[in-house]
């Protein structure tokens, strides 16, 4: 029955509004995550490209590192996935919700 079946979309759109597939994702032996890889891993998840679970398997990343790139993504955009300025995107978002 195809009302059983998970049906994925064969491409989506990335991060930069180019479309991604499964081949134009980064590599899974990725080892240096740059602000567009990151990006690009969270909207193929968001799109419904791959799950999370599929995503940390074939980066090996855990579950808590990719919700923390999709919370960054969420506050803060793209800026919000480098690596230097965590500390100041976190301590701006939490002074915005003390007011």
């Amino acid at each position: 029955m195809i009302e059983n079946q998970k049906i994925r979309p064969a491409k989506v759109i990335g991060p930069l509004g180019e479309p991604l597939t499964l081949d134009s994702l980064p590599p899974p032996e990725t080892t240096r995550w740059v602000v567009r890889r990151k990006a690009e891993v969270v909207a193929a998840v968001n799109g419904g490209l791959l799950t999370v679970d599929e995503v940390c398997d074939r980066y090996g990343l855990t579950v808590e590192e990719f919700a923390g790139w999709q919370r960054a993504i969420d506050r803060s955009g793209m800026p919000g996935l480098r690596v230097t300025r965590i500390q100041h995107y976190r301590s701006l978002y939490e002074r915005q919700h003390k007011y």
